[in-house]
């Protein structure tokens, strides 16, 4: 099998081809999920916390440059060069991703709860209709007892 042959075999296998669309669709999905979080639920949680800016929140490592005027923000003073001991930018995020996972968990949950079908009705079982395992058990019951009345 010539190398491009069996790279057309690996790429055209289900699992790569359902890989790829998964990756492309969950990119998409991310944007939306982002801005979910982003304009719909840490201007709330903001709200409630009493409008508090994490991303401001950070320790200066070194001074800023000589003749720096700007005002002492994180983006002025990233844009400046200053190197930041930025706590709050990860308070952000942290705070972001458990949104988003809780947001993803409960879309997961309504999708599971949309796809679960109804558990179908056992077989009404007649009495000329055994299981299998119970047919075997017999026949062996049944050789056994023959064997032993030899």
């Amino acid at each position: 099998m010539s190398f491009f042959s069996e790279f057309k075999a690996f790429a055209m296998k289900g699992n790569v081809v359902d890989l790829a669309v998964g990756v492309i669709i969950g990119a998409s999905f991310q944007r939306i999920v982002d801005s979910m979080v982003k304009d719909l639920f840490m201007p709330v949680v903001g709200r409630v916390v009493g409008g508090l800016d994490f991303s401001n929140y950070f320790v200066r490592l070194a001074d800023p440059p000589p003749g720096y005027s700007g005002p002492m923000t994180y983006e002025a003073l990233t844009k400046a060069g200053v190197p930041l001991f930025a706590y709050g930018s990860f308070i952000t995020v942290a705070l972001n991703f458990l949104i988003l996972a809780f947001v993803i968990f409960l879309m997961v949950k309504q999708i599971n709860r949309l796809r679960r079908e109804e558990p179908s009705p056992p077989p009404a079982e007649t009495p000329d209709a055994a299981p299998e395992d119970i047919v075997l058990l017999r026949e062996i019951r049944d050789a056994l007892q023959s064997s032993r009345s030899r």
